[in-house]
């Protein structure tokens, strides 16, 4: 299966770079380039890719505005993978919240990005490990006072739905999950899906962030 891929960038050498690296995979293709986020909307909405490469910083429309309209729209199935040479937790904590799958630094190695891409476009989320360090303890900082609805929402899961979603936010694969529960991997995703459908959240990354922000890992 090929994966169509978007690429959005203000500056044309970053977005040529990318897409050197991109079109040498078999099951790659780079359907489109966007200069701003605007663009990189009207693209998606156009394109339908299933993964944009979305970067932080662009002129007029930037990164986390675009990320956010592309997830609110219902007819698009798109993932974003955010790039950035800033790895600063208010840009990390605004671009999951806005609907990112994925976030990595510019800096990072061709097969890491590729291998990226294929994870998030297979629903996986994917964060830079030093991401992951500055944004837990961001998480942790700032937790706000917990929401008595949230309660309600936690008590709709299952004891073991409960325990997998802790294992997802602190980072565990299926297959890792799977090890540690004694379960096949094909109970573990319908758990975790489970959890996503009760508490009507994204994809992985959402879970992460729900479960620090309500208190159920530290």
């Amino acid at each position: 299966m090929t994966i169509t891929v978007l690429v959005a960038d203000d500056q044309a050498l970053v977005r040529r770079g990318f897409r050197m690296v991109l079109e040498i995979e078999p099951d790659l293709e780079v359907v489109g380039e966007a200069a701003d986020g605007a663009e990189a909307v009207r693209l998606s909405r156009q394109l339908r890719p299933d993964v944009v490469l979305m970067d932080v910083r662009m002129p007029g429309v930037d990164g986390i505005t675009a990320t956010e309209r592309i997830a609110a729209d219902p007819t698009l199935t798109t993932r974003v993978l955010m790039l950035t040479t800033f790895d600063l937790d208010e840009y990390v904590y605004e671009a999951l919240q806005a609907g990112a799958s994925g976030f990595l630094l510019k800096d990072v190695e061709p097969e890491v990005l590729v291998a990226g891409i294929r994870a998030v476009q297979a629903g996986e989320s994917l964060l830079a490990p030093t991401v992951t360090r500055r944004m837990i303890g961001a998480f942790l900082a700032r937790r706000p006072v917990a929401d008595p609805a949230s309660d309600r929402e936690l008590g709709q899961l299952t004891p073991r739905e409960r325990e997998t979603l802790v294992l997802v936010a602190h980072g565990l694969t299926n297959a890792e999950i799977a090890d540690r529960l004694v379960l096949s991997e094909t109970t573990v995703k319908t758990h975790v899906g489970h959890v996503l459908m009760k508490l009507q959240l994204r994809d992985r990354v959402q879970a992460v962030i729900w479960a620090y922000e309500h208190g159920l890992v530290s």
